[in-house]
């Protein structure tokens, strides 16, 4: 019992209405040739119904069996076996069996290519049909019933074009939508080198900058230093003017230097509010194919520069993360200023996820110290499978730092 019960749990809507429609066919023809002058008996409806099991059985596994036997041969041999076991069930159990022939054209439709072979087919079926009648000489009855059932081979053979042509259709849009999504990793992963080619490149510019500037700076300074050195017993005088040469050139260069570390240090924020400034992340991210929801809870408040800085970049790693690794479809990016004490950003997004309270990677990480200095708190992960959530807490109201001072008088 239970092997037949997942028999029947590995069949179909199409295996069903193949069985359906033949066992039909085979219970009509028996019926209407028992209740009518047709000559039956237990020899015909045995031999007719192992010959119908067959057609069936063949009808039923006709994929497997193309799949397997894909020569001119092979399919002329099924073609034949399965039309010789109509025509000769028909011819048997009389045209009350009419139904039996109406696989074999779906059958045609599904697995011939050329047009004439499937003609050939239904042209069958239709001579399968009249024989009852051509055998006793009714001419008449017999073009009556094929001019009567083609309405229904040519029914069947539409729906079953209709068919096949929306599978192929559904096939053709689940391939090209598995080819958009490749396609789309593919650009989210060129945008995440982009970005980092483009900081690289900054970065460069900015240490060759700082190279030659305080490279010309320092050199000429030593030449002036020796320039002092050589001096200094002859003319005292020239060696104090090349010695205030020399701290004339150490300011100046001091002074470039000041100007290139505040250009690395300049705020990513620019002129935008935090709000502002995430949405353009998110706007950014949103153009890699993945859709971002911005939530804003309560008011938006002007915080202290460095929190601001925090969250902006905490922001920036989350979203660079999700482009990178998550495999994501969306994510939900919400600033929470509705508590009066903290201010909260959650990063979710419906990705891959990991393991739970991932705090791995070095990005992740300097986020956590970023967010510890100023008293905030961090958790990052998930459940395998269930994407991938960064929720960072920073208080409206910052301790104060023994560092802070000297941070801000620094170069």
């Amino acid at each position: 019992m239970q092997r037949i019960k997942e028999g029947f749990d590995q069949l179909n809507a199409a295996d069903i209405a193949l069985i359906v429609v033949v066992v039909i066919g085979y219970a009509v023809g028996v019926a209407t040739g028992i209740t009518t002058a047709w000559e039956l008996n237990v020899a015909t409806v045995l031999a007719t119904f192992a010959m119908t099991a067959v057609y069936l059985g063949l009808a039923r596994w006709a994929d497997q069996y193309f799949e397997r036997y894909t020569s001119g041969w092979a399919t002329f041999a099924y073609f034949a076996i399965q039309l010789s076991l109509a025509m000769l069930t028909i011819t048997l159990l009389g045209p009350g069996a009419w139904l039996i022939s109406l696989p074999l054209a779906a059958l045609a439709v599904e697995h011939l290519s050329r047009w004439w072979q499937r003609w050939i087919i239904y042209l069958g079926i239709l001579f399968g049909l009249a024989i009852p009648f051509l055998r006793d000489g009714r001419w008449q009855e017999a073009i009556y019933i094929a001019l009567t059932l083609s309405p229904a081979i040519l029914f069947v053979v539409v729906l079953t074009r209709l068919v096949n042509s929306e599978q192929q259709a559904r096939r053709d849009a689940e391939a090209l939508a598995a080819e958009l999504e490749e396609a789309n990793h593919q650009l989210a992963a060129y945008s995440t080198q982009v970005e980092e080619l483009a900081r690289t490149k900054e970065r460069n510019l900015l240490a060759r900058e700082i190279h030659d500037s305080l490279g010309h700076y320092l050199t000429v300074v030593n030449v002036q230093i020796r320039a002092a050195q050589a001096v200094m017993d002859n003319d005292p005088q020239k060696a104090q003017e090349a010695l205030q040469n020399a701290q004339r050139l150490t300011k100046d260069g001091l002074d470039a230097v000041r100007q290139s570390v505040a250009a690395l240090r300049e705020s990513p924020l620019g002129n935008h509010s935090l709000v502002d400034a995430v949405e353009l992340l998110a706007a950014e991210t949103e153009q890699s194919g993945i859709v971002v929801n911005t939530d804003v809870r309560g008011e938006a408040l002007v915080l202290d520069p460095k929190a601001e800085l925090t969250l902006y970049r905490a922001a920036q790693e989350g979203l660079t993360n999700v482009r990178k690794h998550a495999r994501a479809s969306r994510v939900d990016l919400t600033l929470d200023f509705s508590d009066a004490s903290l201010v909260t950003l959650t990063i979710a997004d419906n990705g891959a996820g990991a393991a739970e309270d991932s705090q791995g990677g070095y990005g992740l990480l300097g986020m956590q110290e970023r967010v510890e200095l100023l008293g905030g708190t961090m958790h990052a992960g998930s459940a395998p499978g269930e994407g991938f959530v960064l929720t960072i807490s920073l208080p409206l109201e910052r301790p104060a730092l023994a560092g802070d001072t000297a941070e801000s008088a620094a170069v």
